[in-house]
């Protein structure tokens, strides 16, 4: 028996109402509801219809807009007035911003002062690290900065090493907040002395006659332990990190790396941060300082500069920004991204940089390009957000925005090209898409349920269009929003 029958055999009445008169409303609703959605692809050509709907995707879980830059005509748009999860697609109005606001050769300068004269290569007293947030303090930076420290004629230092980074004033937060992956590099919190963005990159390569594998962390931290309890063998490469447990203690400054090892994938890299911030940078310290023969009896702790009245010994200036935003929109980098917010914060207001003033400061150079910033939520300014929402046409907007800029060069080479760099290097390598190659200039954004696209596109009739994606879908991860963005990315070349 039907089980719609047995419940009207049982007597309740909403089984009655659905096999009875009740059950036409339902068919009648479908009926009504198809031209509905038939209404939200009105501005959307043909194709692009039929590749929302081969991915199976509700046309309500995603935004899409397509702008000739030329003329400003809008070739395709769907749900633009509807916010989304940009999810990394938001650096793009973090970095145009800080173009605008900072412009392409902002730099950001460490000092370096003494609390005491140095006589003799000696100081008797304490050297402090005051920090502004450089994004792009990499190890050579840092080792070339401790370079330059010794060419001053200091040797010995026989008090602490103070590390200032009260130049960021935030609220306490949890790297594993987002996640639950505390270690992951991209989940790193901002840091005004950050050096390599706090990540470490562990090597894993097995020895030569496959009695052993080798385990080396790059840079090579002098304070940071690692434990190597791998064991080779042979095996699958389709393990999570090849089989490799990965513990961290970053109070005792120690690293285990367990499990059997196939040492016929062979090797293998992970990006992790297993210090504190403050420890990492003392680690490259002792370690930079001793490699140009310097000394230090004393600690290298946390601390703010006191009120002095002389110059710094040392002024060191990072890359401009022009060269830093290539780096942090190519490769996505979460945290540089954050500190170009906490700049802007800082720089159109006043030191401290709070989050709250990179927020506000963000908005209002958007809105000084013409940006309808109107529920935009901003969050963190990286994407990395559960809480971030712009909708397609703000998104298309900034673009735009960028578009018309002077610094439309800096801008628009920021961004990964398709095919060929950044987190678009893998893309377009294949079949009827290779001639993509090149073709693009995108800014990528993937969360679980979120998976979106946004940049420009050079047609094969040497047009140039601004194109946007958004798919806020609990299976947008999963492929269908790849899928998606490549569908319309290619009809948008093909134009």
């Amino acid at each position: 028996m039907s089980p719609y029958r047995s419940l009207c055999r049982q007597g309740r009445p909403w089984g009655r109402w659905f096999l009875g008169g009740g059950y036409l409303w339902w068919v009648a609703l479908f009926w009504l509801a198809a031209p509905v959605a038939q209404a939200q692809f009105e501005h959307l050509p043909g194709p692009l219809q039929q590749a929302i709907e081969s991915q199976r995707l509700p046309p309500e879980n995603v935004g899409l807009w397509v702008q000739r830059m030329s003329d400003g005509a809008v070739l395709a748009r769907l749900n633009v007035d509807q916010s989304y999860n940009p999810a990394s697609t938001m650096k793009l109005a973090t970095s145009l911003a800080a173009l605008h606001e900072l412009g392409p050769d902002y730099t950001w300068t460490t000092e370096v002062w003494a609390t005491r004269p140095v006589r003799d290569g000696v100081l008797g007293g304490d050297l402090v690290i005051r920090g502004t947030g450089d994004p792009g303090m990499v190890s050579e930076e840092h080792w070339r900065m401790l370079g330059q420290l010794r060419q001053t004629g200091l040797r010995r230092i026989e008090g602490n090493v103070i590390l200032d980074a009260s130049h960021f004033e935030l609220a306490p937060e949890d790297p594993a907040a987002f996640n639950d992956q505390p270690l992951r590099a991209y989940n790193q919190l901002p840091y005004a002395l950050h050096v390599n963005a706090n990540a470490q990159r562990f090597r894993v390569r097995p020895e030569r006659r496959g009695d052993g594998i080798d385990v080396t962390v790059d840079p090579p931290l002098p304070g940071l332990e690692i434990v190597n309890r791998l064991q080779p063998t042979r095996g699958s490469c389709g393990a999570w990190q090849r089989g490799i447990r990965f513990n961290a203690n970053p109070e005792a400054q120690r690293v285990t790396l367990a499990g059997e090892y196939p040492v016929n994938c062979g090797d293998y890299e992970m990006l992790r941060s297993v210090l504190s911030p403050e420890a990492n940078h003392a680690e490259m310290f002792r370690l930079h300082w001793e490699q140009w023969g310097g000394e230090l009896t004393g600690e290298i702790r946390p601390g703010v500069l006191p009120v002095l009245y002389d110059e710094p010994i040392l002024r060191h200036t990072s890359r401009p920004l022009a060269d830093l935003i290539r780096v942090s929109n190519k490769w996505s980098s979460n945290v540089m991204t954050r500190h170009l917010l906490l700049t802007l914060g800082a720089r159109h207001f006043t030191p401290p940089a709070t989050l709250e003033k990179g927020r506000e400061a963000l908005l209002e150079s958007l809105r000084g390009m013409g940006v309808d910033v109107g529920g935009m939520v901003v969050d963190n300014g990286s994407g990395l957000s559960r809480n971030t929402r712009m909708t397609a046409r703000q998104l298309g907007g900034i673009l735009e925005a960028g578009w018309k800029h002077p610094h439309r060069p800096e801008f628009q080479s920021s961004l990964a090209l398709a095919g060929l760099d950044g987190t678009l290097r893998n893309r377009f390598r294949n079949g009827s898409q290779r001639d993509l190659r090149g073709q693009m200039h995108l800014k990528t954004g993937h969360l679980n349920e979120v998976s979106t696209v946004a940049g420009y596109v050079r047609t094969q009739g040497g047009d140039d269009l601004a194109v946007v994606v958004l798919v806020n879908d609990p299976r947008a991860h999963l492929g269908m929003g790849r899928n998606l963005q490549d569908a319309v990315l290619e009809w948008a070349h093909r134009l």
